[in-house]
């Protein structure tokens, strides 16, 4: 029972990697909440910063709150969440082409 216990302690994140995570959530937040609130640049720029950052904010919280990484015992997790990823891509990708398909055909006819 004490190997077991241990490599469940070892899964879970020191104090350290918690207020790394935390101190880059803010960071990565701030940034583009700057950015929204005082315009310096062109709104698409913008609008790709916050993007860009809100992707990288996605992978913080998966490996410094979620504990998720490439090591052997994460590999169910990796594919679980690989495959939701690609369901969710396939599930908002095709609701926005049909959309698109009605709206174009209703404007045509």
């Amino acid at each position: 029972m004490s190997s077991h216990q241990s490599s469940v302690d070892a899964s879970h994140g020191s104090a350290k990697s918690y207020l790394t995570g935390f101190v880059l959530s803010v960071i990565l937040t701030v940034i583009p909440f700057a950015l929204v609130m005082y315009p310096t640049l062109p709104k698409p720029m913008t609008a790709a910063i916050v993007a860009i950052f809100a992707v990288i904010q996605i992978v913080v919280h998966l490996i410094y709150f979620l504990h998720l990484d490439f090591s052997p015992q994460q590999r169910w997790n990796v594919t679980a969440l690989a495959f939701s990823a690609v369901v969710i891509a396939l599930l908002v990708g095709l609701s926005l082409w049909i959309m698109y398909s009605v709206h174009h055909n209703m404007l045509a006819h």
